[in-house]
């Protein structure tokens, strides 16, 4: 049976433009579907939106995050023929921005819809044929005839553009296909972690923010440890699932359907050596509350990504932090794809741990 409620938040939030450094739209969903929930609520300068749900030990603060951005593009050139050239926001598999459509948010706030071409199958070469077209090489085509044209719509350089998709549930069942689910799936647990602390009151003060710029740096941690000082910090993002052709077990050991998983490492080489190494007592506290509710959970493992709470670990006089992961499959591409039965168990496990864990 479908969480109606749930769902619902999800494709809200995952309906919303929010490309890095430009989460404003995410964020007025955001504080919609967190009325009623929070006790204080605060904007900084980065546009983390922070709600604030006080405990019977106000001044023992855990932080809880998840990340309002998306990875997308930004236009920068425009061609005297009307075609907009366009660069990464974020890290991208370049084979998914080919014969996209896009929407493109300007100044005003308005959407203006293309889509990005190449060369046509029939003309290209054999050696066309054995390399993915860089992004840096492609063009979006907005249906306009000069470069006057485009920008009587609003386009103009440093514009972002993002995949024009809605999300849907795939086929009745349980699974929920997006173009933003990392990170709008974290986003909807902890709404959903709120929810269910409308009428309660934590043991300790509840400090969950919907924060901005993870995708190009893990921007946000940092300042939140900085601001609020919390005893603890933990990210709720999604992670990479194995169970498909084509990747074995123990290149991506974490599966759809089974659980929240449970933070260990992750690292990525291509951001600076970034990353966390989650100290063990964290990891043993948060299992030992899975076990004692039997609450499923997976152990996580991961290179190549990150999560804010990269950034929260070095931050202020120090913090423990780790992070709680929703699996997702296809991710940075416009199809990610989450079960929401994992969404329902990691919000079950956070409930439980931020109650009964000691600070």
């Amino acid at each position: 049976m479908v969480n109606k409620i749930l769902l619902d938040t999800l494709s809200h939030l995952d309906n919303a433009y929010g490309v890095s450094g430009d989460e404003t739209a995410v964020a007025a969903v955001l504080r919609k579907e967190m009325e009623g929930l929070y006790d204080d609520y605060k904007e900084n300068a980065l546009g983390n939106q922070i709600f604030i749900k006080y405990g019977r030990n106000k001044d023992k603060r855990i932080v809880l995050s998840a990340h309002m951005d998306e990875i997308g593009f930004i236009i920068n050139y425009i061609e005297p023929n009307g075609m907009g050239r366009f660069l990464p926001v974020g890290y991208h598999d370049d084979r998914c921005a080919v014969c996209q459509d896009m929407v493109v948010i300007t100044d005003s706030g308005a959407a203006v819809y293309g889509v990005t071409g190449s060369k046509p199958a029939h003309i290209m070469t054999e050696e066309d044929h054995q390399k993915v077209v860089p992004i840096d090489e492609l063009y979006v085509d907005f249906g306009t005839e000069s470069a006057e044209e485009t920008r009587a719509l609003g386009v103009e350089i440093g514009c972002y553009m993002t995949f024009a998709r809605q999300g849907y549930m795939l086929n009745g069942g349980d699974y929920y296909t997006g173009k933003s689910v990392d990170d709008r799936s974290g986003l909807a647990v902890l709404v959903e972690l709120l929810r269910r602390f409308r009428d309660r009151t934590p043991e300790y003060t509840l400090i969950v923010a919907g924060s901005t710029q993870e995708e190009v740096g893990m921007r946000s941690g940092g300042p939140l440890v900085n601001e609020f000082a919390p005893d603890l910090y933990l990210a709720v993002d999604v992670t990479l699932t194995g169970g498909v052709p084509g990747i074995e077990e123990r290149q991506l050991s974490v599966m759809m359907g089974k659980g929240p998983a449970v933070k260990y490492y992750d690292w990525d080489g291509a951001l600076g050596m970034t990353g966390n190494n989650v100290p063990r007592r964290l990891t043993n506290s948060i299992i030992e509350v899975a076990k004692k509710h039997g609450i499923p959970f997976q152990r996580e493992v991961m290179t190549g990504g990150g999560t804010d709470a990269w950034s929260a670990a070095f931050a202020g006089k120090s913090v423990l932090a780790g992070g709680i992961s929703i699996p997702q499959r296809y991710m940075h591409t416009p199809v990610g794809t989450v079960k929401l039965s994992d969404l329902i168990q990691t919000a079950d496990l956070l409930e439980a741990f931020v109650q009964e864990y000691k600070l």
